[in-house]
């Protein structure tokens, strides 16, 4: 059951799937849109166009929370929603991530263990979507505030060093520990009994 949805009745009829076209996937599909604005402003020389990049990019990610409460609040919860709402987080962070490593400005290494656990999860979850669709969990969420927030960090000028690694720091290891969860969820998903 997803939280904020009605207990159904018994005896009642389920209700209609949730139309793909509502307002909550279009959230997701502008979260996808403002990628190529935030990299071309990233790149850009001077403060100014870098706080540009940090406003486009936390726009970016606050319509992560809104498409998701929308959804959940409404009753819009799709198919198609659950795998493009984690495809829009990794497109804009794994943008952010390369960039950043591209800039100078973050290791590669880190931008690699990050985008090979986001590639891997997202290609494992479409293999299994015909066995089920594996929803973002709890741990996935943090996951994903938690890279939200230390790219953010890493986007604004201004000297926050540490602040910045310890944030990474502590996302690479909540990034790695869900990935081991999901595959887990996937090999459970792989050989539950079909009807």
């Amino acid at each position: 059951m997803i939280a904020g949805t009605p207990e159904p009745v018994a005896g009642s009829p389920d209700p209609p799937p949730a139309s793909v076209y509502n307002i909550a996937n279009a959230l997701t599909l502008l979260r996808i849109a403002l990628v190529p604005l935030f990299v071309w402003l990233l790149f850009l020389d001077g403060t100014g166009w870098r706080i540009g990049a940090f406003a486009v990019f936390a726009a970016a990610s606050v319509t992560d929370k809104i498409d998701g409460d929308l959804a959940r609040a409404r009753g819009l919860v799709t198919d198609f929603g659950k795998i493009a709402d984690p495809i829009a987080d990794k497109a804009l962070t794994g943008a952010a991530l390369v960039s950043l490593s591209v800039l100078g400005e973050l290791w590669w290494w880190v931008t690699a263990v990050i985008m090979v656990r986001e590639i891997g999860i997202t290609l494992m979850r479409l293999v299994v979507i015909r066995y089920g669709v594996i929803p973002a969990s709890k741990g996935g969420k943090l996951k994903t505030m938690l890279q939200v927030f230390a790219i953010g960090f890493y986007i604004l000028p201004g000297p926050l060093d540490y602040l910045r690694w310890a944030t990474m720091g502590a996302a690479l290891v909540v990034t790695v520990v869900t990935g081991a969860d999901y595959v887990v969820q996937a090999w459970r998903l792989r050989r539950a009994p079909r009807d």
